[in-house]
């Protein structure tokens, strides 16, 4: 048996919470923390690493019943592990909490698996793209007006992202009216040129969310995210059938049936999927695959850095979410992570190192560790 093909040895999780750097808030809910779960996977002298951003009890679910059924099988067979873990919360239930445990796991697993074999992660699924295009993401429902001016601001003017994106549907669509002075402000930031996107987060009702985007008409908005539940797919079908922009949905898919669902009843122009909740790179690629068989492209949501490989081997994709709590936690955490973009508003998958390039800096995780 060579040192690749050496089983898993050990499966293990930790959870840390970092506080935001200001208050937030979407369309529907409001937060004051980010928790993140790691995941570590060792096999052969070498370790994986996954995460997701879930709820502590994802680690339970990683050390309890996760790791029994990885433990001991060949690192290479990843896809095998990921069957047996699917098999192991059945009874627990595969949506939520379990799907991110099962994705960060997974995600540790490719890690280890392409450091087993000595390639970059990107190499080993296959690069089709070196630049993978984000967008920034921001822009909550709790930012005063020069808040917004300077995160909109620094990203297209300085920072050179083209497109952004701002959170809409204040109170469940009670303030519509702040809602469009935000998008006006918002447009008269970044000027003429940059793509502005929306994100109501699924606050709005079908009909109002087509009002909302017709007043919104004159400012040019490219893309309209969850302007109705997600799990309203008629709706969503209802709002894409009648507005301009791209509607999006597609985060809280859990398994591939969801994904299967959204896509068979027309309901989105673009498939939006979490490679830490969908069950990691193993589902991605099923994911986009369907996707792709009905023409439509993928944007990846949030964690950017943890996308970054497999994005950068994804035919269909459109980009990258440059979520601001996110980049703010990977670049202060995660070894390898940058704090801002390359030029153009893209992101460079690590060509040069074995596996996703990432590491947990201990010293600094330390503080926000609870479990």
């Amino acid at each position: 048996m060579t040192a690749a093909e050496a089983p898993v040895e050990r499966v293990a999780a930790a959870v840390y919470r970092i506080p935001t750097d200001a208050p937030e808030a979407d369309g529907t809910i409001a937060w004051d923390s980010t928790t993140m779960v790691t995941v570590t996977v060792t096999a052969g002298g070498r370790t994986g690493l996954g995460a997701s951003y879930t709820a502590q009890a994802a680690q339970h679910l990683v050390e309890q019943t996760l790791a029994p059924v990885v433990t001991g099988r060949c690192a290479l067979d990843v896809t095998a592990a990921y069957q047996a873990m699917h098999r192991a919360v059945r009874n627990i239930g595969r949506p939520g909490v379990a799907a991110t445990a099962i994705s960060a796991v997974d995600i540790a697993l490719w890690d280890l698996k392409a450091r087993l074999l000595d390639l970059p992660l990107a190499r080993l699924l296959g690069v089709v793209r070196t630049a993978v295009p984000v967008y920034g993401s921001g822009g909550f429902t709790t930012y005063d007006d020069r808040q917004l001016t300077a995160q909109f601001g620094g990203w297209v003017h300085e920072q050179g992202i083209p497109r952004v994106k701002m959170k809409i549907g204040e109170s469940w669509g009670g303030h519509v009216e702040r809602d469009l002075a935000r998008i006006r402000l918002a447009r008269q930031v970044i000027g003429p040129h940059a793509a502005l996107y929306v994100d109501a987060n699924g606050a709005y009702q079908r009909k109002q969310a087509i009002r909302v985007a017709q007043a919104a008409a004159g400012h040019d908005i490219a893309w309209f995210e969850e302007p109705v539940s997600s799990d309203d797919l008629d709706g969503l079908r209802q709002v894409r059938d009648a507005v301009l922009p791209d509607v999006a949905a597609g985060e809280y898919g859990y398994d591939l049936p969801y994904f299967a669902r959204m896509i068979g009843a027309g309901a989105v122009d673009c498939v939006q999927a979490d490679l830490t909740r969908c069950g990691g790179i193993t589902e991605w690629r099923n994911v986009v695959a369907v996707a792709a068989a009905h023409g439509l492209q993928v944007s990846g949501h949030c964690a950017p850095h943890l996308h970054r490989d497999v994005a950068a081997a994804t035919p269909n994709l459109r980009h990258l979410e440059w979520f601001h709590d996110h980049v703010r936690i990977e670049s202060m955490l995660l070894d390898g992570a940058a704090a801002a973009p390359d030029p153009g508003g893209t992101l460079a998958p690590n060509l040069s190192a074995p596996g996703h390039g990432l590491s947990l800096d201990q010293d600094r995780a330390q503080q926000y560790r609870i479990g």
